[in-house]
């Protein structure tokens, strides 16, 4: 197996197919810049018609926006958010008025998501016309749990392990460790580390573990604007999925992709 030295440089490897993958959540969102009338039941009905098929349940929620003016306090506002997800609960697609995401916790490929995300790109594109787009991110967050934390100085880098592995993190009750990198048109942000039973570092995207457990979190997005077109967003994501996937080579050992189902 190729040694992987610079994951931002060097060519994405081969994918290693994890039989037993410990991928928690896959993320992808596109923010665009404020529709209003996505707030508006009439208005978002033709888009949920174009995926009800795929996402038939749909739920209405309120979130939190955050709302900073020149010389004002920070305030906070209710934001509509349409959340449609599958009969069984492994997928959901999010629509506010300023961003489009997709979710899933049973993640099978790359060319089943991305293939998916094409699908509510361009019902996006049809129903809610956004004419620019202001970031498109790609998240994969790993958890590790039960007997592989305790080896789990065989299964990641010592660059990535910290404290993990050593005779004092027995005294730790958690740590972690986060990493932003600047690239020429975009940033990788990278954390790890081990947390104990019923923590997480995001609510909204990791449910707390009923035990302790080693979290590999990466989050790659754009660094500027662009006019909104569905092939560039997709193809973006699509890049985007692979160079965090060179990041996650980088970071695990051979050990970790046998332990998970890998053939190496």
């Amino acid at each position: 197996m190729r040694t992987i030295e610079d994951p931002f440089t060097e060519p994405s490897p081969d994918e290693v197919p994890l039989a037993n993958a410990p991928l928690v959540r896959v993320i992808a969102q596109v923010r665009f810049p404020e529709i209003l009338t996505v707030g508006q039941r009439d208005f978002v009905a033709p888009f949920q018609e174009a995926i009800r098929a795929t996402y038939p349940v749909l739920r209405q929620e309120q979130i939190p926006a955050v709302l900073i003016g020149p010389g004002t306090a920070m305030q906070v506002k209710p934001q509509t958010a349409w959340r449609f997800g599958d009969a069984a609960g492994q997928w959901r697609v999010s629509l506010t008025p300023e961003f489009l995401a997709l979710e899933t916790t049973k993640y099978t490929s790359r060319a089943d998501f991305f293939s998916r995300l094409h699908r509510i790109v361009t019902a996006l594109g049809e129903h809610i016309e956004p004419s620019l787009v202001d970031r498109i991110g790609v998240r994969y967050i790993d958890r590790i749990t039960g007997t592989a934390v305790d080896d789990i100085k065989s299964l990641v880098r010592p660059e990535v392990r910290g404290l993990a592995g050593t005779a004092i993190a027995a005294h730790a009750a958690h740590f972690l460790s986060e990493t932003m990198f600047n690239l020429a048109d975009a940033r990788v942000v990278a954390r790890w580390g081990q947390l104990p039973a019923g923590a997480t570092l995001d609510p909204a995207a990791i449910e707390p573990s009923q035990e302790k457990s080693w979290i590999l979190d990466i989050d790659m997005s754009s660094a500027a604007s662009f006019p909104f077109a569905v092939d560039q967003v997709v193809e973006l994501g699509k890049k985007y999925a692979e160079q965090v996937y060179a990041f996650f080579r980088w970071a695990v050992t051979a050990e970790f992709l046998r332990r998970y189902g890998g053939t190496v």
